[in-house]
């Protein structure tokens, strides 16, 4: 159980089953599957060791245990251990999201307080005005809705076309932008209307199967397309 030390270090729980929990980083805490864990997460991304913060003289250290899924430090995943700072954010997997505090004080635990720190794709969010239902790596070609991840990928152009909505989140698009955006300047000269409805057809079918109660692409009759990401 958490428990409270006000001159000791702390991590605190941001959403999740934790959200608000506390723990007390007296000598070192394992996170994992396991219930024998300090901070047992009960996930299958989660390894069953999957991470450890200790101190180490004055430094607290986070590293990560081999775990498949990757623990992240500000957004960034592990590949060496790391010495936190105060404001630090975990990330295990896609599970459960921690904040390092120096000390223990009273802090707001609304994750936009610490919106210069980049936040990890497919992450969710407990505050609803800043809830995102899709979010997408280009880099790893990976896309996640509710926080679970679509499988099989995207192929790239779908990909492609997911990206640069999200890029114009709300704004209209019209089919001329799309095609030249999707395809380049170069290969969009022989591109039909036709083709971009099929390729939307083909992405909205990918999300509405991951997430049949929303839709993601509106069509704006004579205008073109735009993104609803948001939970409002």
């Amino acid at each position: 159980m958490p428990i409270h030390n006000e001159s000791l270090p702390i991590l605190v729980g941001q959403g999740g089953d934790y959200n608000a929990h506390r723990w007390v980083v007296e000598d070192s805490l394992v996170i994992g599957r396991t219930d024998n864990c300090d901070i047992p997460i009960p996930n299958r991304q989660v390894s069953r060791y999957h991470a450890q913060v200790t101190r180490s003289g004055e430094k607290i250290i986070l590293e990560d245990l081999n775990s498949k899924n990757g623990t992240f430090h500000n957004g960034q995943r592990l590949t060496n251990p790391v010495h936190l700072e105060d404001g630090d954010v975990i990330q295990i997997a896609l599970a459960q999201k921690f904040i390092y505090l120096s000390q223990d004080v009273t802090i707001p635990l609304d994750y936009s307080e610490f919106e210069g720190i980049p936040t990890l794709p497919g992450t969710p969010t407990d505050t609803p005005s800043g809830a995102r239902r899709l979010q997408l790596d280009m880099d790893a070609h990976r896309v996640w809705v509710h926080e679970k991840e679509i499988t099989p990928p995207l192929s790239a152009l779908q990909l492609q076309l997911l990206a640069i909505l999200c890029e114009n989140e709300g704004q209209v698009l019209s089919r001329d932008e799309l095609i030249t955006q999707v395809w380049g300047e170069i290969e969009s000269a022989g591109v039909t209307d036709q083709a971009l409805d099929a390729l939307v057809r083909r992405l909205r079918n990918r999300l509405t199967k991951a997430d049949p109660d929303h839709e993601y692409i509106v069509t704006i009759r004579g205008q073109g397309f735009r993104l609803d990401n948001s939970y409002q």
